[in-house]
Order: structure tokens, then sequence, then C-alpha cells
């Protein structure tokens, strides 16, 4: 069995005089884009913020490819990480080009200015997630879903080994939706042995775009595991003190959620 390429051990998070995590314990394997679900509150984000670093955790591991993420210097961490998350603020007077050449600062040295490389890297990634049309656009008039492709192509060219997604896909359009997941499971296919975790708000994209799904409840794993065996009508009922059908997806059978207007969980 292959090793962990991201692997978080008897975490306990929060803020202070507020744990938020109890002993959240998960792995992230090679190549893998692992789904986070959980109802509001539940920690979510505050797991994505604990493994980025903007947190530090009250204890436990968390580990990268056998390095202990929280030694290391928030330098060093941006070259093996990167964050794409829900409609975060932007310069609206920059160009969606300006922007997503950032990405390439923890890549270069105090007083190092950007060189041909970093604009061929920045045109590349701008392209893999088509946006480069809109490069000398201010970011300021363009839609949410244009909005959301640049902050993806600015974390490709940061070139990180993980990639975390926080609800990157909420209050988009369905076909914005697919079309960032789309983009995640290209970089995965396109760079083995790099990994993914995101926070999705959404069920039914979650069971269509990840093998293995963490159920989170008031802090905790309620299951881990396959969409088929986390993405039930009792495991959604106590996570989310929601009603719900589940039923398979009539081309790959892979559950599908329909919540019951009016009905309250019996439990």
């Amino acid at each position: 069995m292959l090793s962990p390429f991201l692997e978080i051990k008897n975490l306990t998070a929060g803020y202070p005089g507020k744990t938020v995590l109890h002993n959240i314990n998960l792995e992230v394997q090679p190549g893998e884009l692992l789904g986070v679900l959980g109802a509001n509150g539940c920690g979510k984000s505050t797991l994505v913020k604990t493994v980025s670093g903007l947190l530090k955790p009250a204890s436990g591991e968390i580990r990268l490819e056998g390095r202990d993420l929280v030694k290391l210097k928030p330098e060093e961490r941006a070259r093996l990480m990167t964050v794409v998350s829900q409609n975060p603020s932007l310069p609206a007077a920059f160009t969606a080009a300006e922007i997503v050449l950032m990405g390439r600062t923890p890549h270069l040295g105090a007083f190092q200015q950007e060189g041909p490389e970093d604009w061929e890297i920045v045109r590349q990634a701008m392209e893999e997630t088509d946006c480069w049309q809109m490069a000398d656009r201010p970011v300021g008039e363009l839609s949410g879903g244009e909005r959301q492709r640049v902050l993806f192509a600015l974390a490709l060219v940061q070139q990180p080994r993980l990639l975390l997604l926080d609800e990157p896909t909420t209050y988009l359009d369905i076909n914005y939706q697919t079309e960032i997941m789309d983009i995640a499971a290209r970089w995965l296919t396109e760079n083995p042995g790099r990994g993914a975790l995101a926070v999705f708000h959404d069920l039914n994209l979650a069971a269509q775009y990840c093998k293995r799904i963490a159920l989170l409840a008031k802090g905790r794993i309620l299951a881990i595991g396959s969409p088929a065996k986390v993405i039930t009508e009792s495991n959604i009922r106590e996570a989310y003190g929601a009603a719900v059908i589940v039923t398979p997806h009539p081309l790959n059978n892979l559950p599908t959620t329909f919540i019951l207007p009016g009905k309250k969980p019996h439990n």
C-alpha cells in the first residue's frame, strides 16, 4: 500500500476558547481528491485553515509527504500547497494576469522580479483554466465563474504539491461548478504524485468527483469511505439534521441526494 501523501493524525484544533475539531484522523493518497462534507459549523473550513497553516493545531500531527507542516516556515508551506476558496477579496483594478502572477511569489528570492519564465507559467496556467482571453481585464469586471477560473490559475502557477479547495464552487452556476471541478480532476491526472483535499457544500458534486469522502459532524468524523458508504440517508440525517432520499444516479450509480421539503427527520 502507498504511503499517505497527506496524513492528519489525532488533530484537535479551533480558536481561543473554542475547540472545533476533535481528534481528526485523515489520509489523502497520492493522486487522490478527498472530499470533506458536513453541515455549517462542523469544522470543514477550520480543517482547511489548520492544514494550510492559518491556524495552529492544539494537538496532533499534519504531514505532507512525510514533512511536518506545523514546523515549516510560511514561505516553505507556500511552495508546497495552495488554497482555492469561495469568493475571496481581490484588488478590483488589477488585471487577471497580474493576479495570477502573484502565485509566483513563493518561488522568487528577496527583491527578485518576475522573468519571462514566470510569465510563461502564467500563460500556461491561464490557458489550462480557460481564462487567458481575459488576461488584460480588471478582475472587478469579471463574473463569479470567471474570477474562480482566475483563482484556480493563481493556484496552479504556485506549482503546489497539495491543493486545498474550500467550497470553491459555492454561489456558482452549475456549468461553472463542473468546470472548476473538471480543472481540479485534470490537474491531478496531469501531475502524478500530488493530491487534493476539497470541502464541498454540494453533496451531489462531491459524490461525482471524489472516490472517497469524509463526513464531519460536530467537529468529529462521522463516516469516511466511498460516496456510497458515506452519503446515506441515516448519515445525512445525523450530520445535517435533514430528511433526504438517497438514490443511485441513473448513469453511474453514484449516490444522488434529494431533500424532502417540509419533512423533519425521525430519530
